[in-house]
């Protein structure tokens, strides 16, 4: 079977872009480790959103051509991939301690690596040399005769040449073949790197090699192979830490309240305006929030017991965390209503959306005494995220909403940048193409032969044979090339 996948993965992916090939090839190695996994394994509740959010993403290659969007996904689709491959194994994944899943993941990613080399050892006889021999001697014969017969052909063909010109011709047609590899070998060396990765992946369907952990989730610390205990937070210690830094958030609160929220004069206590002070900061605040939930994941691992002190404290910590998220976005809002979009700024938005959800979900752990599920929830959340930002899609979102404050200078508040940066827009990728073409009228003068050049050197990329593969069937490049052809028409 990995030869197979082998074989097709690399009629889909030789010299061809991204696009449906990925979500065929996905679902080939998802559907194979369910044909062949061992009797009596059965893939665990709580890991059955595993094998279709690899095809999700997948599927987004194949809707997306936002170059940074396509390789987030197409890593997430591979990982989540192979992921699913041992939940259908039976490897329990959600049910594992962050360090089991740590484990299965080294132990995955040298199953990857050793390939075929593992299936074929343990396929191997016991007495290798002994059926080497065996096998040896029942083809020797044949071997042997055919060492006889060849000198012998030869001289026949000799004599029948030299009495038969059609026969002559026929061999000389044939001793003078050229034989053109061309891509063979590098197809053949693709289809043998696919094989041997897969052949090493479907291990995890065919034998146990991940064992459950000896504990259920969250009955210990530390995954039942790495024996050595994390150390130990008092809980008064844990208390204060959490007492102080809530102390310091509630301060900041206060101040947004009355400055950012509430609009008090910032002249007279910063030196900067109001929009000055406003449109700075959002990345810090991101960032003190990402650090304020990895010190509450921290101190849950290692805090000894729980009292009601520390909880109010961690709760109040979350809390005060979203204020912060909320100082963020309407930071980066004024930001973004004043100079426009970016890519940079949507991911920041995608963050500041992922940090919110991931408060939220902390404080339901915290309260309900499920926090060893924090870092589980984290990561699900980011792939609801990450789908999310997917089926959206970055530049696409990016190049409407700058054409939008284009055509309407009145979306751009007092102050803010009009126009269209037309730079910025011909880097995007092929999302943006049909709103490049839209475009045209509403970029200035100087500035639109530059975005033109742009939009024929992407029609001439879209007519490649890479991209016009059925296997590289692409929504975003499909799309482009339908406006493409309205706007070249003579």
């Amino acid at each position: 079977m990995a030869i197979l996948i082998g074989l097709l993965g690399q009629a889909l992916l030789y010299r061809t872009a991204l696009g449906v090939n990925l979500v065929l090839l996905v679902g080939a190695v998802l559907g194979t480790a369910v044909l062949l996994r061992r009797p009596g394994a059965r893939t665990d509740r709580l890991d059955l959103w595993i094998a279709p959010a690899a095809l999700a993403f997948s599927a987004f290659v194949a809707l997306r051509a936002d170059p940074a969007l396509v390789a987030f996904d197409t890593l997430a689709a591979l990982g989540l991939g192979a992921a699913g491959v041992a939940a259908i194994g039976g490897a329990r994944l959600m049910r594992r301690s962050l360090l089991g899943l740590a484990v299965v993941g080294l132990r995955g990613g040298a199953l990857i690596v050793g390939g075929a080399s593992e299936p074929l050892a343990a396929a191997r006889p016991a007495r290798g040399a002994e059926a080497l021999r065996s096998r040896a001697a029942v083809l020797a014969p044949y071997l042997r005769g055919l060492l006889i017969a060849l000198p012998v052909l030869a001289i026949f063909v000799g004599l029948f040449a030299s009495a038969d010109a059609v026969f002559s011709r026929g061999v000389q047609d044939v001793l003078s073949i050229e034989i053109r590899l061309g891509e063979v070998p590098v197809r053949l060396a693709l289809a043998a790197l696919v094989a041997w990765m897969v052949a090493g992946l479907l291990v995890a369907v065919a034998r146990q090699v991940f064992p459950p952990e000896a504990h259920s989730l969250g009955a210990a610390v530390v995954s039942p192979r790495l024996r050595v205990p994390l150390p130990r937070l008092g809980l008064v210690e844990a208390t204060v830490v959490l007492a102080a830094v809530d102390l310091l958030f509630a301060v900041f609160v206060g101040l947004q309240l009355t400055y950012l929220f509430g609009g008090r004069d910032t002249l007279a206590a910063s030196g900067m305006t109001y929009s000055q002070y406003a449109r700075r900061g959002f990345f810090e605040l991101v960032a003190i929030a990402f650090l304020a939930g990895g010190l509450i994941a921290g101190l849950e691992t290692v805090v000894a017991g729980r009292s009601r002190a520390y909880l109010a404290s961690a709760v109040a910590l979350t809390g005060l965390t979203l204020v912060v998220l909320a100082s963020a976005t309407l930071r980066l809002k004024l930001y973004q209503d004043a100079y426009g979009w970016t890519e940079l700024r949507f991911y920041v938005y995608a963050a500041i959306a992922w940090l919110g959800l991931g408060a939220v979900a902390t404080v339901v752990l915290l309260l309900t005494g499920r926090t060893r599920w924090l870092i589980h929830a984290l990561g699900m959340l980011v792939v609801v995220v990450a789908l999310a930002v997917s089926a959206l899609g970055p530049q696409g979102f990016v190049a409407r909403q700058n054409l939008a404050r284009a055509i309407d200078p009145g979306l751009v508040p007092p102050g803010g940048e009009t126009g269209l940066d037309a730079w910025y827009l011909s880097s995007l990728g092929d999302d943006a193409v049909p709103v490049m073409i839209e475009a045209l009228p509403y970029v200035d003068a100087h500035d639109r032969p530059l975005l033109e050049a742009e939009i024929r050197g992407r029609a001439q990329a879209l007519r490649h044979p890479e991209a016009t593969a059925w296997s590289a069937w692409n929504l975003a490049r499909e799309r482009a090339r339908e406006a493409l052809t309205v706007y070249l028409q003579p």
